[in-house]
């Protein structure tokens, strides 16, 4: 039960990150308006409504926040041994979440986010000027790469054992070993 319990301040770290992310770079283009709290989670608004978005710095904006949480989920996964070998029990879990998080999270909110609540995907996608579900195919291969890391690098690493069919892998990333894999 501790260890389920140490998902939500992992959840709210990874808000904080992302949305904070958003708020930055808002400010940096003089394009932050304020902070909501939804039912869905925590949202920036910015002061230039969707239909008049226009400009590569859009794709900052929109997109950095996907960067800076990926880039800190790899660099999580890097550091998955050292983590998993924590003496400290609540560091060892709450690093486990944060790093299956960061990893997940983004390629979701990117790949399948914009069928449900739109989200960052339209930003990114007029910057860029490149199609959207183009941007959505790059998304979701990202989501089932890292998925994949998750499920065989990461699960054996820390003594995760599910049969729940959306955890089982999809392809052979290596070999793998009980303690882990490479």
């Amino acid at each position: 039960m501790r260890k389920s319990a140490l998902i939500l301040p992992a959840i709210v770290l990874f808000a904080l990150v992302h949305e904070g992310c958003h708020a930055g770079t808002a400010l940096l283009y003089g394009e932050y308006r304020e902070f909501q709290i939804k039912p869905y989670g925590l949202e920036v608004v910015y002061k230039t409504p969707v239909s008049a978005r226009q400009g590569p710095h859009w794709a900052l904006i929109s997109g950095a926040s996907n960067i800076i949480t990926l880039a800190l989920g790899y660099s999580l996964f890097a550091m998955r041994r050292r983590i998993a070998s924590a003496v400290n029990h609540l560091w060892r879990d709450i690093g486990y979440w944060l790093m299956v998080l960061f990893l997940v999270l983004d390629p979701f909110n990117l790949a399948i986010g914009p069928f449900i609540y739109g989200g960052d995907l339209g930003g990114i996608s007029v910057g860029l000027g490149i199609n959207r579900f183009l941007l959505q195919a790059v998304a979701l291969g990202i989501l089932l790469l890292n998925r994949e890391l998750v499920v065989q690098k990461v699960f054996p690493l820390f003594d995760v054992k599910t049969a729940h069919p959306l955890f089982q892998p999809l392809i052979t990333l290596g070999k793998r070993r009980c303690s882990g894999g490479a």
